[in-house]
C-alpha cells in the first residue's frame, strides 16, 4: 500500500477563527467544509487535503505522523523514542461540549456528523462537576475495531469503529482539527459486551507534552485526571436510563507499550478491511489515496459525492440537554 501524505501542521484550516491565529510557517494539510447547519440532522463536516480534493478522515489521513518532514511538528523537540510515538488524531468532540459528533463510518467519505438516537440529535449529559466531555475526544484514522475478531486481552470483539482517543492537553480544539498526539496509555471500556478501547494521549505541542511519556506520568503530573476519566466513562449513559459501564482489568489503565500493541492490531484490521479481506459490517471504505484498495475513487468522483449533500438545512435550537445537570453517586 502506498504511503499516505504526511501531516504538515495543525489548525482549523478554513474554519471560523483561523484568521485570528498567529501565522504558522506552513499551512495545514487538512481543511474542513461544512454542509448543512450545526445542530441539525443534515449537518456534515467534510475533509479536504492541501490540493483541495475531498478525502476521508477515516481512510485517507495516515495513522502515523511522518517526522522525517520538518513541518513544524512538534514545536519542541521530543525525546528520540517519542518520534516513533506520534499519531494523527481527528478531533470529533471538543472538550466541555455536549453534542455527540462522530466520524460517520457508513457514509461515503466518512464526514463528521452528529449522532442520532430515536430520531433525535444526541447530546452527552452534564454529570456534576463535569460540563460535557472532559477531554478533546476523537479517533485515530486508519484503525478499526473488528466486530468479528476477539481481542486477546478482553476476549470480546471490537465495536466496529476506529479507536477512540481522549486527548488530555490544556487546549480546547475544534471539531475537525487533525492534531499530532503522543500515546500515553489505554483503558478498556466494555460497552454492551464489546471492547471499546479508550486511548489516552496528549497533543505533542502541549506545554506538558515534554514531561508526559507514559501513563504513570499522567498520574504524577495530572493527579485525579485518570480517576475522573474512569468515573466519567462509568456514568455517562446513566442519565439515559442505562446501567453503569464496565471495564476490563478492573478499570486499570495499561501503559504506552500496551496501547501501541492495540493500535497496531487495529491498524492491521483496518488494512484488511479496506483491501476487502474481511467483513466490514456496512463500513463505507471509499477513499481517494489508497491505490491498492478496490474502494478507491477519483477526486472528481469524491467531489460528486459531496456535492450531492445539501449545503443548507433548518437549524434546531440549542438542546435542553446541554444545560441540564445530573448528580450521580460513586
Amino acid at each position: 500500500m502506498r504511503a499516505l501524505l504526511p501531516l504538515l501542521s495543525v489548525g482549523r484550516g478554513w474554519r471560523v477563527g483561523a484568521a485570528a491565529r498567529p501565522p504558522r510557517r506552513v499551512m495545514s494539510l487538512y481543511r474542513t467544509e461544512e454542509r448543512g447547519q450545526p445542530r441539525s440532522q443534515d449537518y456534515r463536516l467534510f475533509f479536504k487535503n492541501v490540493a483541495g480534493h475531498y478525502i476521508s478522515p477515516f481512510h485517507d489521513i495516515p495513522l502515523k505522523v511522518d517526522c522525517k518532514e520538518e513541518n513544524g511538528i512538534p514545536s519542541k523537540k521530543p525525546r528520540n523514542d517519542d518520534y516513533k510515538n506520534l499519531f494523527n488524531m481527528v478531533v470529533e468532540i471538543p472538550r466541555w461540549t455536549n453534542a455527540k459528533m462522530e466520524i460517520s463510518t457508513q457514509e461515503p467519505l466518512n464526514p463528521i456528523k452528529q449522532d442520532m438516537k430515536n430520531g433525535e440529535l444526541r447530546y452527552t449529559a452534564n454529570i456534576f462537576p463535569h460540563k460535557g466531555y472532559i477531554w478533546n475526544y476523537g479517533a485515530l484514522p486508519q484503525t478499526w475495531e473488528d466486530p468479528h475478531q476477539k481481542d486477546k486481552s478482553t476476549d470480546l470483539c471490537g465495536d466496529n469503529d476506529p479507536l477512540d482517543v481522549c486527548e488530555i492537553g490544556s487546549k480546547v480544539f475544534s471539531c475537525g482539527e487533525v492534531i499530532p498526539v503522543k500515546i500515553l496509555g489505554i483503558l478498556a471500556l466494555i460497552d454492551e459486551c464489546e471492547t471499546d478501547w479508550k486511548i489516552i494521549a496528549i497533543n505533542v505541542n502541549d506545554p506538558d507534552a515534554g514531561k508526559l511519556h507514559d501513563i504513570d506520568d499522567v498520574k504524577k503530573f495530572k493527579p485525579g485526571y485518570l480517576e475522573a476519566t474512569v468515573n466519567w466513562l462509568r456514568f455517562y449513559k446513566v442519565p439515559d436510563g442505562k446501567p453503569e459501564n464496565k471495564f476490563a482489568f478492573n478499570g486499570e489503565f495499561k501503559n504506552k507499550d500496551f496501547a501501541l500493541d492495540v493500535i497496531n492490531s487495529a491498524h492491521e484490521c483496518w488494512k484488511a478491511m479496506v483491501m476487502k479481506k474481511s467483513g466490514q459490517e456496512a463500513i463505507n471504505c471509499i477513499n481517494v489515496h489508497l491505490c491498492d484498495s478496490p474502494y478507491r475513487c477519483t477526486p472528481e468522483e469524491a467531489r460528486s459525492l459531496v456535492e450531492s449533500v445539501p449545503r443548507t438545512s433548518v437549524s434546531k435550537a440549542s438542546n435542553i440537554q446541554e444545560e441540564m445537570w445530573h448528580f450521580l453517586g460513586n
